[in-house]
């Protein structure tokens, strides 16, 4: 059966205003409700910067701070508010000079660039080729410069070169140099009556060449306030967290370091140049006795062991006292005696004139095999 229903106008408006009316009031409730807030991961340039969560805390996946969306809006709208760090590139420079601070400084969030004489590319110490973004003559003023180390001897001649970190050290807030390149800085005249350090094999020749500068050997980096300088390679690492504390505080620069999985210890011993290692003379075993392996060496500050694996045509006798005539000659050592098993035993004086004692013993490993064990090892006296 069919049931037709007819309408006039004005009851078919009424029936389709009812119709119409919990949808209107659903709108407006829409519409007057306050704007749920959504909270997002701190701009680290990772997927996760895409991801939305129900409230502030720690992102899972990166550990960068989760904050409020209109923050993070407001914050990535004005870019003049980051922080500028500027990265000195030259021919012959170190990776990890460069790079390890490029890291640490993007990790944080700031505004990181390349700047070299001119933006052609340049080929770094290990080959690697790297175009700067900028060239002295239009780099953007930054807040921080970094000068890494490397085959720095064309920088410290570059008269421009020269001029141009020295005008920008005067303006900025901090100049950061890595390893040698603290010989750029000193050639500058930036280090003259400061405290600064260098990578450790490069120490005694800073002292040396740049006598105004009180030259730290037992610092992985030296802060003067404007001008920082660090120890060798991965000691930038440190020496640009350092930055990101003095200039965002101590958690910031912890919570990047975790971002990088950096084991941070700003308080730590380690340093590369106070090691006992240092300790132990040249003894010209390579090449000169045979074909040898560096099988192990380990220690701390006031000890240290190595030992070597190799194969001599030299008797055992004959190449103990090779061996020692290079420890008398290139480390000053003086024998006090020897013992049986092919062991003697010496003593000698530090760099800072502190007793060390030192035993060196040479064992064929099997009768006429001409194959050898040879340990040295050295330990600071009393």
């Amino acid at each position: 059966m069919r049931i037709n229903l007819h309408l006039s106008p004005t009851r078919k408006g009424r029936v389709f205003a009812m119709a119409l009316l919990p949808f209107m009031l659903g709108l407006s409730a829409a519409l007057s409700a306050p704007h749920a807030k959504r909270y997002v991961c701190t701009p680290c340039g990772l997927p996760c910067d895409s991801k939305f969560f129900d409230g502030p805390g720690t992102c899972p996946s990166c550990g960068m701070p989760i904050i409020d969306e209109e923050e993070a809006k407001a914050t990535s709208a004005t870019p003049e508010s980051l922080k500028k760090i500027a990265i000195l590139l030259f021919d012959g420079v170190e990776i990890i000079d460069f790079s390890g601070p490029y890291e640490v400084f993007g990790a944080a969030g700031f505004d990181v660039y390349t700047v070299a004489k001119s933006t052609e590319p340049v080929t770094t110490a290990m080959g690697l080729t790297v175009t700067p973004k900028y060239s002295f003559d239009d780099a953007p003023t930054p807040d921080v410069l970094v000068v890494p180390g490397g085959g720095v001897n064309a920088m410290q001649h570059d008269s421009s070169a020269l001029r141009w970190i020295a005008a920008q050290t005067a303006r900025i807030l901090h100049t950061m140099s890595v390893c040698n390149g603290s010989f750029i800085l000193a050639s500058a005249g930036l280090l003259d009556g400061l405290s600064a350090t260098t990578t450790n094999g490069n120490i005694p020749r800073l002292r040396q060449e740049f006598p105004k500068i009180h030259v730290v050997d037992d610092e992985r980096y030296v802060d003067n306030g404007k001008i920082i300088t660090t120890a060798g390679l991965s000691a930038g690492i440190d020496g640009a967290l350092h930055v990101v504390e003095l200039l965002m505080g101590k958690g910031y620069a912890e919570q990047v370091a975790l971002i990088e999985e950096y084991d941070w210890r700003p308080d730590a011993a380690f340093v590369r140049a106070v090691l006992a290692d240092q300790m132990i003379p040249e003894m010209n075993l390579r090449g000169e006795h045979g074909t040898w392996d560096l099988v192990s060496t380990e220690g701390s500050k006031d000890r240290w062991k190595r030992i070597y694996h190799g194969r001599s045509d030299e008797s055992a006798q004959e190449l103990r006292e090779s061996i020692e005539g290079a420890l008398a000659k290139n480390g000053n050592w003086r024998k006090e005696g020897a013992t049986g098993g092919g062991e003697s035993r010496w003593s000698f004086k530090g760099k800072d004139g502190a007793a060390w004692n030192g035993i060196l013993t040479v064992r064929e490993t099997s009768l006429g095999s001409h194959k050898y064990e040879v340990t040295v090892s050295v330990a600071k006296a009393g």
